[in-house]
């Protein structure tokens, strides 16, 4: 085979812009929180759009409750309950303080009753009858929840209780409570409706009225397209929540704590999901599958193998970096005969201002056989006199 030598192939594909580059936008991004911890989160890509001590361990409090949850959820999946099993209220369920379902000491309640109580009400008492209905005990049932946060990918956290109530080690990260929420958005949509109710009502009062208690996530309450998931407060941790939203089929989750009020965690979560959506997008690329590039092959029976991506691709950056978006495919051209299906021999990588560049893998999405002795001859010369080698 005479020398060839190697070359980079790229592709730029043409990007037309939405709006006009302002010189004065070039600098990253920036959004300001009186919050300890911060993190926005785009759903779709995983983009992180915003993070302010995302990783330091901090106190869950009350958002402990959406893993609480999430276990429940996984016993109904497998089918060992259903929503109208029923769990026992124990004696330290019903003297649980804090806030409450108010659960009956010995009552029977249905799991579909229970998990409205720790969703929409935050009880304490839903959540240590959930606890020790699924593993005899708030404590066993504790370990679960960190066995199962290893598994979901949450990388510093420890549960000590159902409830999140005070314990020094019982600790987290804004980034693990938003991978948490991420995980249940997406595997449990038919539980997820749950977290967007505004109120639930259960029990009576001394006076026998019904009692009905409104959802405490402010964002419920608001035109941002919030539709969950859950607030978190004890002297400790602040206030805290772990909020979802979603404008235009866009969905971004956010994880913010270590506010100092009720009104400042309402006003600083609508804020920053506002920034989110207002300065951020998604443009998608390409759909899993699809030929990204017909790359050149050298002694094939074919002149070409379309290489296809395996996964979608799309990117969240500014609005203002769109017109600066360069998406390129890379490989050493031509690619030798044979070649294999499904062999990664290229990739693709898109840059725009302001983003870290992203790159994936493309894979051959056909085989191409070698030229036989004398095609391969006659081939060979073309790509020397030409520059081109073509299949036979």
């Amino acid at each position: 085979m005479p020398r060839i030598a190697r070359r980079i192939r790229y592709t730029l594909l043409a990007l037309t812009a939405l709006v006009v580059v302002n010189p004065a936008q070039a600098a990253p991004p920036t959004f300001q929180t009186t919050a300890r911890q911060a993190i926005l989160v785009d759903f779709d890509t995983g983009a992180v759009l915003y993070e302010k001590d995302s990783e330091t361990p901090m106190f869950p409090a009350s958002m402990s409750k959406i893993m609480t949850a999430l276990l429940a959820f996984d016993e109904l999946r497998a089918g060992r309950l259903q929503l109208d099993s029923t769990f026992r209220v124990s004696e330290k369920a019903w003297r649980m303080g804090g806030s409450k379902m108010f659960v009956g000491l010995k009552e029977e309640i249905k799991i579909e009753d229970l998990l409205r109580g720790v969703i929409v009400q935050s009880g304490n008492d839903a959540s240590i009858v959930i606890a020790e209905g699924i593993s005899g005990t708030e404590e066993a049932f504790s370990e679960r929840m960190t066995e199962r946060a290893l598994e979901i990918g949450l990388k510093n956290t420890r549960f000590r209780n159902a409830t999140g109530w005070p314990d020094p080690d019982h600790v987290t990260t804004a980034r693990d409570l938003a991978t948490l929420a991420l995980y249940l958005i997406r595997e449990y949509p038919e539980f997820y409706s749950l977290y967007s109710e505004r109120e639930f009502t259960y029990g009576k009062s001394l006076d026998g009225k019904p009692i009905t208690q409104g959802n405490r996530n402010p964002l419920l309450y608001k035109a941002v397209g919030a539709d969950g998931l859950k607030t978190g407060h004890t002297e400790a941790s602040g206030f805290g929540l772990t909020a979802s939203a979603i404008r235009d089929e866009r969905r971004l989750v956010m994880v913010i704590n270590g506010l100092d009020s009720v009104r400042s965690r309402s006003s600083e979560s609508e804020r920053l999901l506002n920034w989110g959506f207002q300065v951020f997008d998604n443009y998608h690329l390409f759909k899993a599958g699809e030929i990204v590039e017909e790359a050149k092959v050298w002694l094939g029976d074919a002149g070409s193998v379309p290489l296809v991506i395996e996964d979608n691709l799309a990117v969240t950056i500014p609005k203002s970096s769109r017109r600066g978006m360069r998406v390129k495919i890379l490989y050493n051209s031509p690619i030798p005969a044979p070649v294999s299906r499904g062999v990664e021999v290229a990739r693709i990588e898109v840059t725009a201002p302001d983003m870290e560049p992203i790159i994936r893998p493309l894979k051959t999405a056909s085989d191409v056989g070698q030229l036989a002795f004398f095609g391969r001859i006659t081939s060979a010369i073309n790509y020397i006199i030409f520059g081109s080698s073509s299949g036979g």
